[in-house]
């Protein structure tokens, strides 16, 4: 958070409640958007448009060209949201094939994970060195150089798996 965040936070007020937000928290508040008339945003946490309520908004929105749909974190190869953030011209939802109209924004710098900094950061204050590193998040090009750079730092194990591989903790 930036500091105007934080000294609301430190005061007790909430940055993301204001006038006008209501909170959905049912599948029948949220079929209940698709009534609203005039604008309106809808934020979900659904984060690659994978499941979940925003398959019913994207559906209903993506062929729009007077609709904005705005990513604020990672979409992962083969999902939802990274087709729409790929430029796709067309997408599946729900078994149908619909134009993309809508325009397709992205802010990157919100994600909740740590990037490499604070991974190779965290990595270098644990008070003893973890038997194995997996990475299992993040673009596999990336992923494996930051298991380069985390084995450069020292005597670290570390694995990228492959797609569905298993691996047996002791």
């Amino acid at each position: 958070f930036d500091q105007p965040t934080l000294d609301m936070l430190d005061s007790g007020d909430r940055p993301l409640r204001f006038e006008g937000l209501r909170l959905v928290r049912s599948a029948s508040d949220s079929k209940a958007i698709n009534n609203v008339r005039g604008s309106c945003i809808i934020m979900s946490t659904s984060g690659m448009c994978t499941a979940g309520r925003i398959k019913h908004h994207l559906a209903r929105n993506i062929s729009r060209p007077e609709s904005t749909v705005l990513f604020v974190g990672y979409q992962a190869p083969g999902t939802l949201g990274r087709h729409i953030l790929s430029g796709d011209q067309e997408v599946r939802i729900h078994g149908r094939t619909l134009p993309v109209k809508a325009s397709i924004e992205t802010i990157h710098g919100f994600s909740a994970h740590a990037g490499r900094e604070g991974l190779m950061r965290w990595l270098g204050h644990l008070k003893s060195k973890p038997r194995h590193v997996y990475l299992t998040h993040g673009d596999e090009d990336v992923a494996l150089h930051l298991a380069d750079q985390i084995r450069s730092k020292g005597d670290y194990h570390v694995t990228v798996p492959e797609y569905q591989e298993e691996v047996t903790l002791d």
